[in-house]
């Protein structure tokens, strides 16, 4: 199954975010693979005609591979322990799905009409953070989850 991150915003190379996305993108391509996960992909969209959140569902929706399971990130999404998470992925996984779009909007949040056409939607808490690194974020739970199912040492919970 092919995992797609689209997010809002770009994240420059200089920046610290881009290494540590680009290192836990690397090992999640390297452990997921012999559980047939990935290879990840990001995909940056920037609404630069300032549409706000309308705007950058359409710019999101179309990042989007067609016939994707779409998850939104979303803070009034599900809250879920690192091993749920990695379960839920092995379902995603085990149902056929040939794609997963992970969905992480701009400064605030997703546009209602794209978080309803989501089949999912994960919290990473009642906290608010910041896109660059939520995507961060995501791309770590990501592979930690796939270490979970390969039974490796990395998450001792």
């Amino acid at each position: 199954m092919r995992l797609h991150i689209c997010a809002v915003g770009r994240i420059k190379a200089d920046q610290p975010e881009r290494a540590l996305f680009e290192d836990y993108q690397m090992r999640f391509n390297r452990t997921g693979k012999p559980l047939a996960l990935g290879p990840l992909h990001e995909v940056e969209v920037e609404d630069r005609k300032g549409g706000g959140m309308a705007a950058e569902a359409v710019l999101l929706a179309r990042a989007v591979p067609e016939g994707a399971l779409l998850v939104c990130m979303d803070e009034r999404g599900k809250v879920m322990s690192s091993p749920e998470f990695a379960a839920q992925l092995a379902r995603w996984r085990d149902a056929g799905r040939q794609d997963l779009a992970f969905v992480i909007g701009g400064a605030d949040g997703i546009a209602p009409d794209l978080r309803a056409r989501a089949e999912a939607a994960i919290s990473f808490g009642a906290m608010v953070w910041p896109h660059m690194l939520v995507r961060v974020m995501l791309a770590e739970q990501l592979y930690r989850a796939a270490t979970i199912l390969a039974g490796g040492p990395y998450h001792r919970a």
